[in-house]
């Protein structure tokens, strides 16, 4: 059998016994002494932002969560001391409505969200984006309306992805009467107006 030293092409002092000790004690103590280099992603978790809403609360959060957004991602700067906690502005934003994208974000920062099927194949968010996800969007609609804003303001396509597909759940296999009263929505439309809307959109009936 060959010598696993001549193998891996160290150099022949290493092949006494003595010499293999020494070598190895070393490697390993030198290995050992030297200090652990963060990499860029946990030093991206480690510095924070502070995320400032439209009404002046300030939401404390690491630059890898508020990279999510990618609005936030271009405002970030790189030349800013590590101890030093860079304020950013998001004067569309309502606090309760960054919270929850700050909730998602945090969710999401090491765990990306699967992709939504289009269209959706059933009315059913559990169906459809894992329990967390559809737990998250079961809100208010209001709320909803806003965080589909927010992350649409935000940059954030998978937030905007899992809202929009929460409305369209909403919507799935509804009669237009029926998605008046879900949201709300006074019909203004004349009956001729109804009935040329109905023969302009026809395929959509039979697709």
């Amino acid at each position: 059998m060959r010598d696993f030293g001549v193998i891996w092409g160290f150099p022949p002092s290493f092949h006494t016994s003595k010499s293999r000790v020494q070598t190895l004690r070393k490697l390993i103590m030198s290995d050992a002494a030297a200090p652990a280099q963060d990499t860029p992603k946990q030093e991206e978790d480690s510095r924070k932002v502070n995320l400032v809403s439209m009404d002046g609360d300030s939401f404390e959060v690491s630059r890898g969560v508020a990279a999510m957004s990618e609005l936030v991602k271009t405002l970030i700067s790189d030349d800013a001391d590590d101890d030093e906690v860079q304020e950013i502005p998001l004067p569309n934003v309502k606090s309760p409505v960054l919270s929850k994208v700050i909730e998602f974000c945090s969710h999401h920062h090491n765990n990306p969200m699967r992709e939504i099927e289009k269209p959706l194949k059933s009315a059913d968010m559990h169906d459809v984006v894992s329990d967390w996800d559809a737990n998250f969007v079961d809100i208010e609609q209001e709320i909803l309306f806003e965080l589909i804003l927010a992350a649409n303001y935000m940059d954030i396509k998978s937030l905007l992805d899992l809202a929009c597909a929460k409305v369209a759940s909403m919507i799935k296999g509804k009669t237009p009467q029926e998605i008046r009263e879900t949201f709300n929505i006074v019909n203004d439309f004349t009956p001729e107006e109804e009935a040329q809307i109905r023969e302009e959109n026809k395929w959509c009936e039979e697709a």
